[in-house]
């Protein structure tokens, strides 16, 4: 998606250790206006994928899962990472490594948001490793729901996450693809 390079070309900027900071337009400080055109992208590939719900994990994925949302005319949900006193005393939960904060983070849904039986698509800011995502997919299996797709708007290839999401067997969708990032120069697939 070109209006999503053009702005992480502008705007990113690599920290070292494979992180990449958008946070000026992703994931601190959201760009509506961005957001909702990726999210009307990710609607478009995922049109007749089935889904009833979409589900990221708590708070970078929010912004494009709730455009996509939007466009395919569904509610969000987004996992938790800390329990409210608000969500019931059992709730399906996942652990997962945080790339950015360095610790394994909780991932937590009540059941009453993810339904047994449910077409479950996964929206994600960044498709790097998998494990956030894989993490969003046990949550799925635990509620007996089914899994009928994964996007992200941001995929490092060199990072091999797409092939571990690729075994389970449903669409994997980056809006882009970065393959390198070495002394700081961002590279996309074309």
């Amino acid at each position: 998606m070109r209006l999503l390079k053009e702005r992480i070309l502008s705007q990113g900027k690599y920290l070292g250790r494979g992180i990449l900071k958008v946070d000026s337009f992703v994931n601190h400080q959201v760009d509506p206006a961005l957001m909702d055109a990726c999210g009307r992208e990710f609607a478009s590939f995922f049109k007749d994928a089935g889904a009833s719900r979409v589900l990221t994990a708590e708070i970078s994925g929010i912004a494009p899962a709730l455009m996509a949302a939007k466009y395919l005319g569904l509610p969000v949900v987004y996992a938790r990472k800390s329990k409210p006193v608000t969500m019931p005393d059992t709730v399906y939960l996942t652990v997962a490594p945080s790339h950015t904060k360095g610790i394994l983070t909780e991932l937590m849904v009540s059941p009453e948001y993810l339904p047994a039986g449910e077409n479950i698509l996964i929206i994600d800011d960044f498709l790097a490793s998998g494990a956030t995502i894989m993490g969003l997919v046990r949550l799925v299996k635990a509620a007996g729901a089914n899994l009928v797709g994964i996007g992200a708007l941001i995929e490092k290839t060199f990072e091999g996450g797409r092939e571990l999401l690729e075994e389970l067997g449903v669409p994997v969708h980056a809006l882009v693809s970065i393959t390198s990032m070495e002394d700081g120069k961002i590279e996309f697939l074309e």
